[in-house]
């Protein structure tokens, strides 16, 4: 009987603690699975995280850079007056000014004129010939006088005449000059001047089909031979009936032009003017 009795306690105390062993696994399992589980998809989520809020950081910065872009773009200053040639204000911009233009650009002395003008601080416009343009130096030329901050126009390829010329032969003149221009400096130029002024009803259409402005001037005397010298150029350029608020003034890339620019800059100065940036017109369509 007390073998019995202690056969049964045995077994009793056998089942006890495989049934206690059952439970610790189950609950270790209980425990432990869990924490696995998020072991596994933690690194994956927050990689994903990451990614979203870098994506999304930089959509926001490219987005204020392009705002900002925007909003460094100048509102335009003056106008031109197709009537006068003149450039006028727009709102607040000075009225006592005036645009400074240099044609036949780049021949010999622009590169010059270009360096006296930006250690003068004055803004102009260089209109350029394409057959000034056909070395690499001459391009190298044009490359140093933009890269100066000048703005430059469309002079046409050979300086004809072009009243006297077909329409296809002034396509020629001008589209060639626009192409070169293009591929030195990276952009066509915003200005067109055609040579002795004259212009044609073709012309005008081509010019504003590029998307150019048309621009003549109001004086200018370099070319006539009793102002072929430094001294007499300077004093007709400050002096001339014809200087006013506005006045679009016409030199060409010349030797004595050359010369006389420091003194013209500074005898319009004295007078009171200021300098148009030619960055600074609206460019109408």
């Amino acid at each position: 009987m007390v073998h019995m009795k202690w056969l049964i306690l045995t077994v009793g105390i056998s089942l006890l603690a495989a049934c206690s062993d059952e439970q610790a696994e189950t609950v270790d399992e209980k425990e432990t699975a869990p924490v696995e589980e998020q072991a596994e998809e933690t690194p994956a989520e927050t990689e994903n995280a990451n990614e979203e809020e870098s994506g999304q950081a930089e959509e926001a910065e490219q987005e204020e850079i392009e705002k900002e872009e925007v909003e460094a773009e100048p509102e335009p200053q003056y106008r031109l007056n197709p009537a006068t040639w003149g450039v006028e204000p727009i709102a607040d911009a000075p009225a006592e000014a005036v645009l400074l233009t240099i044609d036949d650009a780049p021949d010999k002395h622009a590169v010059e004129m270009a360096t006296t003008l930006k250690e003068l601080g004055v803004p102009a416009i260089f209109f350029v010939n394409g057959h000034f343009l056909d070395s690499d130096e001459e391009k190298e030329n044009l490359k140093k006088i933009h890269d100066m901050g000048f703005a430059i126009g469309n002079h046409t390829q050979t300086h004809p005449n072009l009243t006297t010329i077909s329409d296809e032969q002034q396509k020629e003149e001008i589209l060639a000059v626009n192409e070169t221009v293009e591929q030195v400096i990276g952009e066509k130029p915003k200005f067109f001047r055609a040579p002795h002024g004259a212009n044609t009803d073709f012309s005008r259409a081509l010019v504003q089909q590029e998307g150019m402005m048309l621009m003549n001037w109001s004086y200018g005397y370099d070319w006539e031979k009793q102002y072929m010298d430094p001294a007499a150029l300077t004093d007709i350029m400050i002096n001339t009936e014809f200087l006013r608020n506005g006045s679009n003034l016409l030199m060409h890339d010349r030797e004595w032009t050359a010369a006389a620019l420091p003194g013209i800059v500074e005898g319009l100065k004295a007078k009171g003017y200021t300098f148009v940036d030619p960055h600074e017109i609206e460019l109408q369509p």
